[in-house]
């Protein structure tokens, strides 16, 4: 297990599944899953890797998506380069639940831990679901690393609670 904490490097060989954006919100429309070297990825800039125990689910669409749809501009301001959320769900499921909530280019990408393996690897995973958390990355190194463990809660998950960290 490899433990995530301020001042560590974000682990090496951490890839996800996504389909990138369309363009489109039409949800009949899907590309072909690809994977997102997560390892290389961060290497350089800001990001912000938000996990959730499933797309759709009433905590993870109510409250923990839209924190971060309304709150991009003051993640910008504050540097973050790109936003990504991660579930257990499939490539598929993920780049549907990226068109349902509007987003149609990279302002949030959507990717799958399929099987919650990097949830796992880092502690973080209830089952085979990721558990609700946030990581911060800055050109490779983590600077914030947060988990949610109250049912409901994304006080520590949330664009809140990552925006009182940078």
């Amino acid at each position: 297990m490899t433990t995530l904490t301020p001042g560590s490097d974000f682990p090496e060989g951490v890839t996800f599944t996504y389909i990138p954006p369309t363009g489109t919100l039409d949800l009949t429309v899907c590309g072909l899953p690809t994977k997102y070297d997560a390892s290389k990825e961060f290497k350089t800039g800001k990001t912000v890797l938000v996990a959730v125990p499933g797309a759709f689910t009433p905590t993870c669409q109510e409250k923990h998506i839209t924190s971060y749809l309304a709150n991009l501009d003051a993640l910008r301001a504050k540097g973050v380069t790109r936003v990504i959320f991660i579930a257990s769900n499939d490539a598929f499921v993920m780049s549907a639940w990226g068109k349902a909530n509007g987003v149609k280019d990279d302002s949030i990408l959507f990717m799958s831990d399929l099987k919650a393996e990097f949830s796992r690897r880092i502690g973080w995973a209830n089952d085979d679901r990721t558990g609700r958390y946030a990581i911060v990355i800055d050109n490779g190194k983590v600077v914030y690393a947060g988990i949610d463990t109250v049912r409901g809660s994304i006080e520590n998950s949330g664009a809140h609670g990552v925006l009182a960290k940078l």
